[in-house]
């Protein structure tokens, strides 16, 4: 899969569509910077060739990966968000509201981790 509407096409529900589609929208505006690619099938944004963050859908959720790094560092507010978490990913419950602010603070942490960083991936688990 290579493109957004591609992806979102394959969401059941309209209103699931709607909200990935305004995630990715307000990401992108927040952050013209990035680069949405897809790679193992998900959108994910770039930034000058290493990873900062991607969303992945499914029927219950959608899953948020920032890598490890960025989970330690907001692990309380992402529970404060009523978010579940694991080591590297969190969910983002279709009813749930998106905090926006968790988001962008997030993104912003890995910009600044990651500037001038060229592996794709942290080479440690943060």
């Amino acid at each position: 899969m290579q493109d957004l509407q591609e992806y979102i096409a394959t969401i059941e529900k309209d209103e699931h569509r709607v909200k990935f589609t305004e995630l990715i929208k307000n990401i992108h505006e927040q952050f013209p910077q990035l680069q949405l690619v897809f790679k193992w099938n998900q959108p994910m944004f770039i930034c000058k060739g290493t990873f900062i963050i991607s969303f992945n859908k499914s029927q219950k959720h959608i899953s948020v990966s920032p890598e490890v790094a960025a989970i330690k560092k907001f692990s309380e507010e992402i529970t404060a968000s009523g978010y579940q978490q694991t080591k590297g990913t969190f969910r983002i419950r279709w009813e749930d509201t998106i905090s926006y602010p968790l988001l962008f603070r997030i993104v912003s942490f890995n910009l600044n981790e990651k500037r001038n960083y060229p592996p794709f991936w942290r080479k440690t688990s943060g």
